[in-house]
């Protein structure tokens, strides 16, 4: 097989504020394996959180490259992934499952999710992110989003006017699911007092309220609350559920911060048999880097893939989205293709 890559720069159409930072883009990297006359496809994202950037990204793929030419299959890289977990950090490696599966998928001449045994993709609703932003503005935006069709929105939470927002949220959007997302801004006691104050607002399920490395706080906050409560940076390995079981009522799977499919389908196997449901969660990336998440969205009770969504210009196409709807073509791989 054969490595190769490429960078762009995504740029968001405007700046994503959340508690911790502000984003007004990011570079991606285009990850190809080719093998027998297919191509596959995979993308991984700069992330300052994650601690990735773009000379790392280039650095770890050109150390691939000799290695990835010393598989003979695709099948072998896909079985050999779990090794590689050690090695790469989790989004390197993310856009390499990405790109295997998409190649093995092409070769197949089967969409991902039927060479992994699932049955035909149905479309899914999607959330659509509202970043730190005014009360006013908030519902601007939650109102649009209602006229395009979207009927979840996830609210970004984390500052001073967060009672406001929601409740201007609600407002412009009183039919719609709601998820918060403090992105870990809150303390536990916090946590149980607004959400008590926002149960007039019919909170769906809120999203690491405090920071990671506390699950016993977690569960603190569950036996306080009737409001589903998710891990996301508690939960990025199999390894974090045993510290989660019966604390929380969800773990937001995200593919770039565990590893790609092959280990998003462990954690998940491993979260059911706990009890727990599942969430899909992404990071800002274009459709390319969607797409793997969208071929395993039939687990999920809460699905947050609008990544692509945020994007001023999407180099890739292929999964939807824009009317609140996430879908798949029948085409083989992660179907998916260059917008241009």
């Amino acid at each position: 097989m054969r490595l190769g890559w490429r960078s762009y720069p995504l740029r968001l159409r405007e700046p994503l504020r959340i508690s911790r930072s502000t984003m007004p883009g990011r570079d991606a990297v285009q990850v190809e394996l080719s093998h027998d006359g297919f191509t596959g496809h995979g993308e991984v994202v700069t992330s300052v959180y994650y601690s990735l950037d773009l000379a790392a990204i280039l650095d770890l793929l050109a150390g691939l490259r000799d290695r990835v030419r010393g598989y003979g299959e695709p099948e072998t890289l896909v079985a050999d992934l779990p090794a590689l977990a050690a090695e790469l950090p989790a989004g390197v490696l993310a856009a390499l499952d990405a790109a295997v599966h998409d190649l093995v998928g092409r070769s197949a001449g089967m969409p991902v999710h039927r060479w992994l045994g699932r049955p035909d993709f149905a479309p899914v609703p999607t959330a659509h992110t509202i970043g730190l932003v005014a009360p006013g503005d908030a519902a601007t935006t939650a109102r649009a989003l209602g006229r395009r069709g979207f009927q979840f929105v996830k609210v970004k939470c984390g500052d001073a006017a967060d009672l406001a927002r929601i409740a201007a949220v609600r407002v412009a959007a009183p039919q719609a699911r709601l998820l918060l997302d403090p992105n870990g801004a809150w303390t536990a006691e916090q946590t149980v007092r607004l959400l008590d104050t926002m149960r007039p607002y019919r909170i769906d399920a809120v999203e690491q309220p405090i920071a990671p490395g506390t699950p016993q706080l977690l569960a603190w906050i569950s036996a306080r609350t009737e409001v589903p409560v998710i891990a996301d940076e508690d939960a990025a390995t199999v390894a974090h559920l045993d510290a989660l079981a019966g604390t929380v009522a969800g773990i937001n799977i995200k593919l770039a911060k565990c590893g790609g499919i092959h280990a998003a389908q462990q954690i998940a196997a491993t979260a059911r048999a706990y009890g727990m449901d599942l969430m899909l969660g992404c990071l800002v990336a274009s459709s390319l880097g969607i797409a793997p998440a969208v071929h395993l969205t039939g687990d999920a009770r809460w699905i947050d893939l609008d990544g692509h969504l945020l994007l001023a210009d999407d180099p890739w196409t292929g999964i939807g989205g824009h009317d609140g709807v996430l879908r798949l073509t029948d085409e083989p791989g992660l179907g998916v293709r260059a917008a241009r």
